[in-house]
């Protein structure tokens, strides 16, 4: 089941360092590219995360050996936005952008409808609109917003259905 997604997260970073966002219990590390670096601020899931991969902080990064400005070439923010407001998302992801090169690439995967409904720590439904006015009041220039693995209209009956935005820094 996992491998069409990750084909997905490979396909939009490719090599690149990236720093993972919210890493969770570091399912995407492994598919992404050398260097890469998870960050989650979840006492229960870093200790996870950390033991499948060795590259794993919790907390913010500032401060560690991962907090080098302008070291990563991509952010990762799957299933991340959805779980606060749109302040504090716009916090955690700004205070990560300084971590970017110019010209990163910035994903940020999200459920669609059944999916959003399918978490009750879930806090607000992030589709393409929200995002999109995330990233733009970010500074990121946003280049493409798709549906995954199936079109939009699925994400109203299919839990796995993701809104998927990719951007980057200047």
């Amino acid at each position: 089941m996992q491998a069409p997604y990750r084909w997905n997260l490979r396909r939009r970073l490719g090599q690149r360092a990236v720093l993972d966002v919210g890493c969770g219990i570091g399912r995407n590390l492994a598919n992404l590219g050398p260097g890469s670096v998870g960050v989650d601020h979840n006492p229960t899931r870093s200790p996870t995360a950390r033991a499948r991969h060795d590259r794993v902080h919790r907390g913010r990064i500032r401060g560690s050996e991962y907090a080098a400005p302008r070291s990563f070439d991509g952010l990762l923010a799957a299933h991340l936005v959805e779980h606060m407001d749109r302040a504090a998302a716009l916090e955690v992801i700004g205070s990560y952008l300084s971590c970017l090169r110019p010209g990163a690439v910035v994903v940020t995967i999200t459920p669609q409808e059944r999916g959003y409904a399918s978490d009750a720590t879930h806090v607000r439904f992030c589709g393409f609109a929200e995002v999109a006015e995330l990233y733009d009041t970010l500074g990121l220039v946003l280049s493409e917003q798709s549906s995954f693995p199936l079109p939009r209209w699925a994400g109203k009956a299919f839990t796995y259905n993701e809104f998927v935005t990719v951007g980057s820094i200047d």
